[in-house]
């Protein structure tokens, strides 16, 4: 786009690299970007945002600003700027033009025609109401009431960048801490709460996410947050912490519900402890919502039908469906932000026993379709039906 485009006349200053950075991150800012990716080539400075989990392209800025920019970013983020051969991260803040303070998680990365630099944007006022992450009733009183419980294991689940972290926040604001003594291990902190005790993980001095798990539970803690559940000693002191009185927040790298439960008692736990230990697991991902102004309507030609084991049909033939097509209200993607899809599962005795006798996949399977939970895919088409994101998105995500 030639809103980068910036012609610098001879040698570029000081007074160019920092105008340059507060330019890019006052856009991020303003279309909604999560990160902002500088990445140098042979032709010049790439230029591209994360827009509702989707890559877009921004433009090219003039290979002389790369260096400076990196020296910039390593000095806000209180990085060395003297290494360039090896990855560095650090985090700074940026005041807007409007007075708004942009926290910022910069990470440097040596490719080969120079560092590659990504900034992730943290917007701390962006903190979402449970109700409004997508959520259906029965969904949203489930995980209300799990934030009520004194004690077990709440894991939320997904890849990279499906809100897991939102959805935690979401669930810590259901916490009564005002009564209740709340302490948080994150990596990194995110959103700051006033009446909940929060700490960061840093691995350079040996504040893991075990380590500080285990000097959390001699804090006198009732709810508990770990931001992720990276390794098997992690895993282990949380289900401990919550069969002893502790209600513990988490999430994993997991597909599905599913999956999750196969994973824990991969990470080494004991069956009868992750049976005892867990309430419900929350599977999610995010799909980006159509644009109002230029979607366009279409008869679906077959069938849709909940999964590939499952054959009922969720949209039948010749529904009428929403497809993407692109605008100026847009930035000609189609799409206009981002909802969740969720699959919660509680875990009752009878999963409890699967659970304890060790059950394979194929059981946990059964006992899911027996139970009749809707999975992300079938939640996805629902919403494929009812206009409010496209076909596509749901493929591209479930």
């Amino acid at each position: 786009m030639s809103t980068l485009q910036r012609p610098f006349p001879g040698q570029v200053t000081e007074h160019d690299t920092v105008r340059m950075l507060d330019h890019l991150v006052q856009r991020a800012v303003a279309v909604g970007a999560s990160d902002v990716h500088l990445e140098p080539k042979r032709k010049g400075l790439r230029v591209r945002f994360r827009i509702d989990g989707v890559m877009s392209e921004q433009g090219i800025l003039p290979s002389e600003l790369a260096p400076s920019l990196a020296t910039r970013i390593k000095v806000l983020g209180r990085m060395d700027m003297t290494i360039r051969m090896l990855p560095q991260d650090g985090q700074f803040s940026l005041e807007l033009s409007d007075g708004r303070l942009v926290h910022l998680r910069a990470s440097t990365f040596p490719a080969i025609h120079g560092e590659n630099l990504v900034l992730r944007v943290l917007m701390g006022h962006q903190l979402i109401a449970l109700g409004k992450l997508g959520m259906d009733e029965d969904e949203l009183d489930t995980v209300r009431r799990l934030a009520t419980v004194t004690a077990g294991l709440v894991i939320v689940c997904g890849p990279t960048g499906s809100g897991k972290t939102s959805t935690l926040y979401s669930l810590l604001q259901e916490v009564d801490t005002e009564n209740l003594s709340v302490v948080t291990l994150e990596d990194p902190i995110e959103v700051e709460f006033e009446r909940v005790t929060q700490g960061q993980t840093n691995v350079r001095q040996g504040f893991t996410f075990a380590a500080g798990l285990r000097s959390i539970l001699r804090q006198d803690p009732d709810v508990i947050l770990v931001g992720e559940m990276r390794d098997a000693e992690t895993a282990q002191i949380a289900l401990q912490a919550s069969l002893t009185g502790h209600l513990v927040l988490s999430t994993l790298h997991t597909s599905n519900t599913v999956e999750t439960v196969a994973r824990l008692v991969d990470l080494g736990a004991e069956p009868w402890i992750v049976g005892n230990a867990l309430q419900a697991i929350i599977a999610q991902r995010l799909v980006r919502v159509l644009c109002s102004q230029c979607s366009e309507a279409y008869e679906q030609p077959n069938d849709l039908t909940a999964s590939y084991e499952d054959e009922r049909v969720v949209v039948p033939r010749g529904t009428m469906i929403k497809r993407s097509r692109g605008c100026e209200r847009c930035h000609g993607t189609g799409y206009v932000g981002r909802t969740g899809l969720f699959e919660v599962l509680e875990i009752d005795d009878e999963l409890r026993d699967l659970i304890k006798a060790r059950a394979t996949m194929r059981s946990y399977k059964d006992y899911v379709r027996e139970h009749s939970l809707r999975r992300l895919r079938e939640v996805g088409l629902l919403r494929v039906k009812a206009g409010i994101t496209s076909l596509e998105e749901v493929l591209r995500v479930t």
